[in-house]
């Protein structure tokens, strides 16, 4: 990707999460300064495929695979401290170092094994529709102490807090002794090794931690480009998501000012990614869902399986309803169009293109997650292709049948689809339109 001109860019998700997000950012970020994480945990899981090489990423910035990388962990963040040790320490055996150049905002707060627990607990006896269908990350819990405050440990904590220690020891003891009261369990915390954990990041993290706002701010007066990573997609956002089935946090552009400290206005590129079908994973309303053999067939043939928890994600046809959504509330200038090689051998291909809800037709998603759930597809079938996309690398030599999905994706969307994912591969994605001229897709190659 040319630099010539900083535009400074965000890359997100216009769906459930699972999107494609993390292979784009590791194309595009040679042209940056630094990535940046600003919203969700642990609970993210971005795939990078280089060569014969696979890395999943839950924590850290997906650009960091690239040397020159500095990647930026923002003050919207929760952290797992051990979870991003064990992925630091994961990428280092494979001889990518990281740690020079990674940089933990001293306003992020930190993940407790006592969140995780929580977590765990209220997912095992809640029922129903109270089942929210999380990751068990700990990650709702944790922002819940933030919003407290009072209960929360940031990590300037592990930095000025003199009796962190002691702190830790009696924030542990009385959530264990809070979920026992709740749930007749502890989740098994141990106490002093909790204590010993988080020593042991404040030991192993302390010269990362550093007020990443004011170095955002020096990269952008640099006339540096920043490259902006949404954790996981707008439908789980916690304000416009299909509430209450959604994350804890603001997961579209609108997060990069709270979630980095930096004014949304300095972006002006906004990339939105999805597939070329709909998947999610977990509880919650879906309407395109496809519960038969064509689900199984695209969950297989797209190796449809969460990054972060294994679990099987559920499959169906593109939604334009709700994508048209995510362009409307976050402002899309582009469109990432993934996973179109796993349409390949369908002879027909489906686009939800309208709700029905109680006899009525709507074109725009219902708010409630109960009304949501009522409604069915509205699908317009369209030819499909039969040939293998892998090996292309021009948007014109793609099937007409797939070109003219594209195009129909574009205008029902109502924004131009800029990049194709035709592999998991760096080397298999499509770039068109103005993007063409700023954007070097390489040769199949290792890092």
């Amino acid at each position: 990707m040319s630099n010539k001109a900083v535009q400074h860019t965000c890359v997100f998700g216009m769906g459930w999460g699972d999107e494609g997000k993390g292979k784009l950012v590791d194309l595009l970020y040679p042209a940056f300064h630094a990535v940046v994480r600003f919203n969700g945990g642990a609970n993210a899981g971005h795939t990078v495929c280089v060569g014969k090489e696979k890395f999943a990423l839950h924590l850290l910035p997906t650009g960091v695979l690239h040397e020159s990388a500095v990647g930026v962990i923002g003050p919207g963040v929760v952290v797992d401290p051990i979870g991003l040790l064990e992925e630091i320490d994961g990428l280092a055996a494979r001889g990518i170092n990281v740690s020079p150049k990674l940089k933990i905002s001293q306003r992020a707060h930190l993940v407790m094994p006592y969140h995780k627990a929580e977590d765990n607990l209220s997912e095992q006896n809640a029922t129903g529709a109270t089942r929210i269908g999380t990751t068990a990350r700990g990650i709702g819990p944790c922002y819940a102490d933030k919003m407290r405050r009072t209960t929360a440990i940031r990590f300037i904590d592990l930095l000025n807090d003199e009796n962190l220690e002691a702190r830790v020891r009696e924030l542990s003891q009385k959530r264990a002794a809070a979920l026992k009261a709740i749930y007749g369990d502890d989740g098994g915390l141990d106490i002093e090794s909790i204590v010993r954990d988080v020593l042991l990041a404040k030991k192993r993290l302390s010269s990362n931690i550093c007020d990443t706002t004011s170095f955002l701010h020096e990269t952008i007066n640099a006339g540096q480009a920043i490259l902006f990573e949404g954790a996981n997609g707008i439908l789980l956002d916690i304000d416009h998501g299909t509430y209450p089935f959604v994350t804890s946090s603001s997961t579209g552009p609108h997060g990069i000012g709270p979630g980095a400290g930096v004014p949304p206005a300095c972006v002006t590129r906004y990339i939105a990614v999805t597939k070329a079908y709909s998947t999610r994973v977990g509880s919650g309303p879906f309407v395109t869902e496809l519960k038969d053999d064509i689900g199984d067939r695209i969950r297989k043939a797209g190796n449809e399986f969460g990054t972060t928890t294994g679990r099987p994600r559920r499959c169906g046809w593109f939604d334009a309803v709700s994508s048209r959504y995510a362009r409307q509330i976050t402002g899309a200038t582009d469109i990432a169009l993934m996973h179109l090689d796993t349409l390949s051998g369908f002879d027909e291909v489906g686009v939800c293109v309208a709700y029905r809800h109680e006899g009525k037709t709507l074109t725009t998603m219902p708010t409630d997650a109960a009304t949501l759930e009522q409604c069915e597809p509205v699908i317009e079938y369209r030819p499909g292709w039969h040939e293998n996309l892998r090996t292309v690398r021009r948007y014109e030599d793609l099937p007409q049948t797939t070109r003219d999905y594209v195009e129909h994706i574009e205008s029902l969307v109502g924004a131009p689809v800029s990049i194709l994912g035709v592999g998991p591969d760096r080397s298999q994605t499509l770039i068109r339109g103005p993007l063409k001229d700023s954007i070097d897709v390489p040769e199949p190659a290792s890092l």
